[in-house]
């Protein structure tokens, strides 16, 4: 099985896609990535899509999610299709965490990538399975995880890369201080 997107091309996801792009919702950049997939095994019933960032840890903790979805049941997805279709369910991404303010309904569906401090590395992961989820909207990573257990036939995964927007040192300081107060805040 493979997933492949015009949105990464030689590598690199277009500007659109995230901070440098013109659509945002909540503050997050919300033009979600179009992709496709081929070769599904035979049984295939659902696919679930995970679209992360490994490469935040350092900044904030813990990986990024800026993309979860499950109950799909066609092999592409369209450009800007997140929060418009309903045949498939989206999950709350990372914008609903200790690093932002968002509640879970604001961060369900598509976050896309704003790198704070470099340029990330981000992970599209498609897995087929046997069956159906069943999750509610809004469903988390551990729920998908947990769900998927014994159900993956196959999974296909793409990798590229966003920069973030031109931004002084200063600006990063203050974020890693922010972060770090956030995880690690003054004994009162």
């Amino acid at each position: 099985m493979q997933v492949s997107s015009s949105a990464i091309e030689n590598g690199i996801i277009a500007d659109r896609y995230g901070s440098k792009g013109t659509q945002f919702r909540d503050g997050m950049p919300s033009l979600s990535i179009p992709f496709e997939i081929v070769g599904a095994p035979e049984g295939t019933r659902s696919f679930a899509v995970v679209f992360d960032d490994y490469d935040a840890v350092p900044v904030c903790g813990f990986d990024w999610i800026h993309w979860l979805v499950c109950d799909l049941k066609r092999a592409s997805v369209a450009e800007g299709e997140s929060g418009k279709s309903g045949d498939f369910t989206e999950g709350c991404n990372s914008w609903h965490s200790i690093a932002d303010e968002l509640t879970a309904a604001q961060a369900t569906g598509y976050g896309g990538p704003a790198p704070p401090d470099r340029e990330h590395r981000y992970t599209l992961r498609v897995y087929a399975l046997d069956c159906e989820l069943g999750l509610p909207r809004g469903f988390m990573m551990n729920d998908l995880y947990f769900a998927m257990q014994g159900h993956v036939l196959a999974h296909a995964t793409l990798v590229g890369k966003y920069s973030p927007k031109k931004q002084s040192r200063s600006s990063f300081r203050a974020l890693r201080t922010w972060v770090r107060g956030a995880y690690f805040p003054s004994p009162r």
